[in-house]
């Protein structure tokens, strides 16, 4: 998984990176099903370490999830978070700010849904919005970005400090593949419902949107907050990776199951 990861400070080509790639799991049938047993073996150690989680109470895991359009952000969290009790997991998707949002600072919505202890948040999409949509239309000056990497870095080094682990994934697709998977949701009458024609206008500056992520990639991966380029094509193997890198900063957080209620003999409890 180290290849995936984005080193703080290091400078990126998008290009470099293999969006088919699949690791050591070859592209057939054969690897994409071994991959997949893989995977629901970590879902399912993914449930047992959130339901710790949740009985601590004293740390809570933070999950991003940033990619083009179609890049898969849904259906990795359909299938990665399948396991996980909802009661212990919440998912938020930060779209256009209201009126009272933008009165505030761009932070503040998302500060407001960052999960609490013994709580999995993901954002589908999230605050890295602000530095992206916003940097491609020229809603924002360069001066401004450089300042915003600066403030989530803040935001997310407090979120760290305050028991938050904090996990960024960049779901890299294929432009070729991207179309594919628009041309999929015109032909699939039970998929049109997800069909925006706003997308295909946001296609049109893809180039622009590699340079901006490229960017923000660079710059705002930290050994607290890191940022892996998740090869995205294959959907099974996009899974693998986020359940893989999940399960590790779970187990690394070392939660043990807390002690029973003091004062209780569980050996001579009689329930009638």
């Amino acid at each position: 998984m180290k290849d995936y990861h984005v080193k703080p400070g290091s400078r990126l080509n998008l290009d470099k990176y293999d969006s088919d790639g699949t690791g050591d799991y070859k592209k057939t049938d054969q690897g994409k099903e071994k991959a997949k047993a893989i995977t629901a073996e970590l879902t399912g150690r993914l449930g047992e370490l959130q339901e710790r989680l949740y009985a601590n109470g004293t740390r809570s895991l933070l999950i991003v999830l940033q990619g083009m359009d179609t890049s898969g952000k849904d259906g990795t969290i359909k299938s990665v978070m399948s396991a996980v009790n909802p009661q212990g997991c919440k998912v938020v998707s930060f779209k256009a700010p209201s009126s009272e949002e933008l009165s505030h600072d761009f932070l503040w919505r998302v500060h407001q849904k960052a999960p609490s202890k013994g709580q999995i948040g993901i954002f589908n999409r999230s605050h890295y919005e602000d530095v992206l949509i916003t940097r491609v239309h020229g809603w924002v000056s360069d001066k401004v970005v450089q300042q915003r990497f600066n403030q989530i870095k803040e935001f997310e080094a407090l979120l760290h400090e305050s028991g938050t682990t904090i996990l960024k994934f960049f779901l890299h697709i294929s432009k070729d593949e991207q179309k594919e998977r628009l041309e999929e949701r015109v032909r699939d009458p039970e998929k049109r419902w997800k069909f925006n024609e706003g997308d295909l206008e946001e296609r049109k500056l893809w180039k622009n949107y590699m340079d901006a992520f490229e960017d923000m990639l660079a710059a705002t991966s930290t050994d607290h907050a890191p940022w892996y380029i998740v090869p995205a094509n294959r959907k099974w193997y996009r899974n693998l990776v986020v359940a893989d890198l999940a399960v590790r900063a779970m187990e690394d957080m070392k939660l043990k199951t807390p002690p029973a209620p003091a004062g209780v003999n569980f050996d001579t409890l009689k329930i009638v």
